[in-house]
């Protein structure tokens, strides 16, 4: 009798111990929670060239993953097992590889999505350093994912951080950060990623007006009301860019497919991540889509990249919005086969009106 109650009290002080050290836990993640304002400046000049009326203008969107999700990685939150790469010279090698892809499709201005800068998912590198010096650009960076320790899943993902950058060799005028709503509540938002925009403020020689670039990684794994409160956002500031008479151009990783697509990648079965869909009605007038399916933007990370559409789920989640002041000339997906990560490129080309 005594010897079971014993074993009961050595449980229930095990029991006492473990919740004492989760609410610790709790309470730290809490304390030491990313809040970044509203809008937040950022200091950057960007490059030495003038925009010029009339002139034509590159711009390339590309989710690099972290430099972990290349086709042989699969990823715990699509239905895979992996947190991050077996080594660090794996992390390097994507980087490198990336690095050409950009070199390859040189453009006037970048806008990359998972750029980490000191996160143990990455072995710490920071790959803004790389991709600026590769270019020889210096870039803009807004954190979008800052934690000192995401405890899930076993084992953890560590410590975080990592964001959007936008790179460009014309001179900018201003440039800042702007929070989009939040997806989750306390405390799973404590080790969450805190969404943005990434603003870029381009002046035109000889104009009042501006070219405003935005650059974006909308929400993935909400309920879905996430995505469309941001998208909502996104959709007023362009709006009321183009009521000021500037040029627009927004890019990124929507994690929606464009309904005006179709059904050219369909669901391969219904379990698994899926994304949302984003339908022309859901711009402000004077906004279009410029999108391209030659090719998949990106794959379902349950399992490494087969090579085939048919068993490896696909899908088109990248691409631009494009203002009517702009003319398109070109949007094309780069097609690499996600060697290096699970997204691939997409190019714009547009043309300023007079």
């Amino acid at each position: 009798m005594k010897r079971g109650k014993s074993v009961l009290k050595a449980i229930g002080v095990i029991l006492g111990i473990l919740i004492l050290v989760l609410a610790a836990g709790v309470a730290y993640l809490t304390i030491r929670e990313y809040r970044p304002d509203a809008e937040e400046k950022i200091d950057y000049q960007g490059g030495s060239r003038q925009l010029e009326k009339g002139s034509s203008l590159s711009v390339l969107t590309f989710n690099t993953g972290y430099g972990g999700l290349d086709a042989s990685e699969d990823f715990f939150m699509d239905g895979g097992k992996e947190v991050r790469p077996d080594n660090k010279e794996q992390v390097e090698d994507n980087i490198a590889g990336i690095t050409k892809v950009l070199q390859e499709n040189e453009s006037d201005v970048y806008f990359l999505q998972e750029v980490d800068r000191n996160s143990k998912r990455s072995y710490y590198i920071d790959e803004m350093e790389a991709y600026e010096q590769a270019l020889g650009l210096n870039g803009a960076f807004a954190c979008n994912f800052k934690c000192d320790y995401v405890p899930y899943p076993l084992p953890p993902i560590g410590k975080v951080e990592s964001g959007l950058v936008s790179l460009s060799n014309y001179q900018v005028s201003d440039a800042k950060r702007i929070s989009l709503p939040e997806s989750f509540t306390w405390p799973v938002k404590t080790c969450n990623l805190k969404r943005c925009m990434l603003e870029t403020r381009l002046p035109i020689e000889d104009s009042e007006k501006e070219l405003v670039l935005i650059n974006f990684h909308l929400e993935a794994y909400d309920d879905g009301e996430g995505k469309i409160a941001q998208s909502k956002m996104l959709a007023d500031k362009l709006a009321q860019e183009y009521e000021k008479g500037n040029y627009v151009i927004a890019g990124g990783d929507f994690n929606q497919t464009f309904e005006m697509l179709g059904d050219k990648y369909p669901r391969i079965e219904e379990k698994g991540w899926a994304p949302g869909i984003i339908s022309q009605d859901s711009l402000p007038e004077h906004f279009s889509f410029a999108v391209d399916d030659s090719y998949p933007t990106c794959r379902l990370l349950n399992q490494p990249y087969t090579g085939d559409y048919e068993t490896s789920q696909v899908y088109v989640l990248d691409g631009f919005i494009v203002s009517d002041n702009l003319t398109v000339e070109e949007v094309k997906v780069m097609n690499e086969e996600f060697q290096y990560s699970d997204h691939q490129p997409v190019r714009l080309q547009v043309k300023l009106g007079d």
